[in-house]
């Protein structure tokens, strides 16, 4: 088969090697893909929201399946665009994305089907803003509505600071949205828990938990993640069953009573409190770095699993996971999440790995053949193992050796599996 991969980040550089080692691949075609993407696959500098071009690329290089990456395509409508004109795509149509393009639909949804979340507002203007501060606790959660990043939300310690923040937001900060939500903040562990899913079916797909915060001991600012690692022990057997009967089958189900259901990657965003789960947001895709820590443990054949839940046949298909723990470390540009120098070169070609050893590029691109940072998240080291104190010594030993001075990155991603 021909695959067409949409994305530049980590997480396709993660779905493009998993492509790459299945027989049923041929050929990828990654629009528009990144440096590490271009050793595997081939790369074509297209705006994947020119839907319209991508469809032309498509059908120019014969592409059998698609598989979109990213939140904003999905969003914007790309795979009920792509299945209209009758080309072979998995993802989340454009209604059912809305789980991730709008806070104030997720939540509603929630609300209207007694889905585990924490309480809150939903706010268009100033005025519903100090109207609600009247009567809330401390800290609150302020979250822009639509897509933004990762960098949407914010944890607020006073009323000023959330007049601060919604303001922004109401001002059009996030282009996505000028609507927010207020959310009482839930104090636990987050977690994050996957699912494959197609029209009849769905499927586990893996367990992570990341570090959104820029800085060690999860302080600053909240970035789009700067690590992770799979499997997440605090989801155990006992606490999937809550997960699934409290808030995967009541969304799902609410969906396909909506005559719109859900197909693609699920990424449930749980924060556990009190041995319950809630839930704090759902991403229509892997997660970014998530992706690069499930993957690397995936057994069985990536895109025969990606095949057969496009032709609504996962429940036919077994997924076999390898018995071992895998971490991930992001190596940022000095400034991220703010500003940060672009086109400085970085030297890999020294670098040995073994065979449980990954470097997944991210923010990255050939400058007349020299590998150059071209965004904030920059690589991803990743490694799989027993022992998560072993694995973070061994990926912190790789970055040791990139040597990259234009970068940093955090040193404590998985304190909390690592006493």
């Amino acid at each position: 088969m021909n695959i067409g991969l949409i994305g530049s980040g980590g997480r396709e550089h993660a779905l493009c090697k998993s492509i790459s080692n299945s027989r049923l691949a041929k050929r990828i075609i990654c629009f528009p893909g990144n440096a590490g993407t271009a050793k595997i696959a081939t790369n074509i500098n297209v705006n994947v929201l020119n839907f319209k071009k991508v469809l032309k690329l498509i059908n120019f290089y014969k592409i059998d399946l698609v598989i979109v990456g990213p939140e904003e395509p999905l969003v914007k409508g790309i795979v009920d665009f792509l299945r209209k004109n009758k080309i072979k795509v998995f993802g989340p149509n454009k209604f059912a994305s809305k789980l991730e393009g709008s806070k104030a639909f997720m939540k509603k949804l929630c609300a209207q089907n007694k889905i585990p979340t924490a309480k809150f507002k939903i706010c268009n203007d100033k005025k519903q803003v100090t109207h609600f501060l009247k009567r809330c606790n401390f800290p609150l959660v302020v979250k822009a509505d639509g897509l933004a990043a990762g960098k949407g939300v914010t944890i607020c310690k006073s009323k000023d600071e959330v007049i601060d923040v919604a303001s922004e937001i109401l001002k059009g900060k996030f282009k996505s949205s000028k609507k927010l939500i207020l959310e009482e903040f839930l104090d636990g562990e987050e977690a994050s828990y996957f699912l494959i899913v197609d029209n009849n079916n769905f499927k586990f797909f893996g367990s992570a938990q990341d570090h959104k915060r820029v800085y060690e001991n999860d302080k600053g600012p909240n970035t789009g993640g700067m690590g992770a690692y799979s499997p997440a022990p605090i989801i155990d057997k006992k606490m999937e069953k809550k997960v699934i009967s409290k808030i995967v089958l009541p969304t799902l189900q609410a969906l396909k009573i909506k005559k719109k259901p859900y197909s693609g990657f699920l990424y449930v965003g749980l924060m556990i409190k009190n041995n319950e789960p809630y839930l704090i947001e759902y991403n229509v895709r892997m997660g970014d770095p998530e992706c690069q820590v499930i993957l690397p443990r995936l057994k069985t054949d990536f895109l025969k699993i990606i095949n057969k839940a496009v032709m609504n046949k996962l429940g036919q298909t077994q997924i076999k996971w390898k018995k071992l723990k895998s971490m991930t470390i992001v190596l940022c540009s000095k400034g991220y999440p703010g500003k940060y120098i672009k086109n400085k070169n970085i030297s890999i070609k020294h670098i040995k790995l073994s065979k449980n050893d990954y470097l997944f590029h991210a923010g990255t691109k050939f400058n007349d053949n020299n590998l150059v940072n071209s965004g904030g998240r920059v690589l991803n080291i990743t490694s799989t193992g027993k022992n998560f104190l072993k694995i973070r010594k061994k990926i912190i030993s790789i970055i040791k050796k990139i040597n990259w001075k234009h970068g940093f990155y955090r040193k404590d991603i998985g304190w909390k599996v690592i006493k």
